[in-house]
């Protein structure tokens, strides 16, 4: 199976001055564990994550006053829809994270995520043969 066939294709958009609560709201109303973060001033695209806003809660800052993105990863390892999901597994699995901004090109098209992967790797090893 493919990187397109697991990823997710509505992705969250947010910009680098949203704060850490307004992320947090929009991936829970979205039920989302990341969101990508386009920022103008930097041409770039970076990514934030339940597990950045729950860092961040637990040092002690204030989610209401924190931007986003000072808490952005941009050095981000992206997946091409074509790429297999053992090729996405082990790029996750190098890196130490569970999502990745699938690019066609230069254009973001997607997230896949550690459950999108097993929900299909799921399905494909439990389907009843004929």
């Amino acid at each position: 199976m493919l990187v397109r066939d697991a990823m997710t294709t509505v992705v969250l958009t947010i910009g680098p001055a949203h704060t850490l609560r307004q992320a947090a709201q929009l991936m829970s109303a979205r039920r989302v564990g990341a969101a990508i973060v386009l920022d103008p001033d930097t041409c770039g695209l970076g990514i934030l994550t339940e597990r950045d806003v729950l860092n961040a809660i637990g040092a002690g800052l204030d989610p209401d006053d924190e931007p986003s993105h000072a808490h952005t990863t941009t050095d981000v390892v992206f997946a091409a829809p074509q790429w297999t999901l053992e090729e996405a597994a082990a790029a996750m699995l190098r890196g130490g994270f569970r999502h990745l901004i699938v690019l066609d090109g230069q254009e973001a098209v997607g997230v896949v995520s550690v459950r999108d992967i097993v929900a299909c790797w799921a399905t494909a090893h439990t389907a009843v043969p004929a």
